[in-house]
This record gives C-alpha cells, sequence and structure tokens, in this order.
C-alpha cells in the first residue's frame, strides 16, 4: 500500500516531459485536424506505413530497392499529412463541416490503397483477382518506374 501512495514513482522527469509534449500536442492537433477526427487520421497513417512496408518489399524483391530513394520520400509523406490538416483549415474558414478534410482524406486514403495493394502484389504477396484487376494500372506504372530505376 505504501507503494501505491508514493509519488516518487509518479513524478518523474519522464512523465512530467511526457505530460508537458501532450499538453502542448493535443490542442496544436485538434487545431490542425479537427476533433473527433483520430479515427480516420489513424486509418490514414496504417494504410501510409502498409504502403511503406510493402513498397520497401517490393522493391528488394525486384532488386530496385535504394535506401536513398526511400530518404527521398519522406517529405511526400509528410506532404500527404499535411494535406488533411489544409483542407481541415480550409474547412474552417469556409464554414463547411468537414467537407473538405473528409474529402481530401478518404481521396488519400484511396490513392494510398491502390499503391499498397500493387505493391504487394508486386512483392509476389496473395490478391485477389478481382483487386489486382482494379489497380492494374498502378501495378503497370510502379513495374515501369522499376524498370526505369534498374536501368539507371
Amino acid at each position: 500500500m505504501k507503494f501505491a501512495l508514493s509519488l516518487e514513482n509518479v513524478a518523474t522527469p519522464a512523465n512530467g516531459w511526457a505530460a508537458t509534449i501532450g499538453a502542448v500536442a493535443t490542442p496544436l492537433f485538434q487545431y490542425f485536424y479537427g476533433t473527433d477526427r483520430l479515427d480516420i487520421l489513424v486509418l490514414l497513417f496504417c494504410m501510409i506505413c502498409l504502403d511503406w512496408i510493402t513498397g520497401v518489399r517490393a522493391s528488394k524483391k525486384d532488386k530496385t530497392y535504394s535506401s536513398e530513394y526511400g530518404l527521398s520520400r519522406i517529405p511526400r509523406t509528410l506532404f500527404l499529412f499535411a494535406l488533411p490538416a489544409i483542407a481541415n483549415l480550409l474547412d474552417k474558414v469556409m464554414g463547411t463541416p468537414g467537407f473538405l478534410f473528409y474529402g481530401v482524406t478518404f481521396g488519400l486514403i484511396y490513392h494510398t490503397w491502390n499503391s499498397l495493394a500493387a505493391n504487394a502484389h508486386r512483392a509476389g504477396w496473395p490478391m485477389p483477382k478481382s483487386i489486382v484487376n482494379l489497380v492494374g494500372s498502378e501495378i503497370k506504372a510502379k513495374a515501369e518506374r522499376a524498370a526505369r530505376k534498374e536501368n539507371k
């Protein structure tokens, strides 16, 4: 019981820093992305992570993997996370209730889904034929880009 009542284990510098970061980051996050939108942003984050994983695996399989190419994609990824924030701010300015935010975010999720499905197919992972047919143009574009990288 003495352990539970002791503040020595709770009031640590690490906990203080974590609380401070949370106190600053949460209002900024809500300002830029709005409230009650965490689920869709987590979905977008997961889709982007899966796209990176499948992209790395596909490029290693076709021997076009390059760490400098991967690092050059980091600004693109940050841009993908900035677009919903900009759309949310435009919604605030125009007085629309999330119309642009949700449109942009679902568009990014759809685009990322196409990319990760094509990467998974290129990596040789099992994909339903209907999905392969649906993302056929993306698969073709990625294969052509890989062939150009390989020829350099």
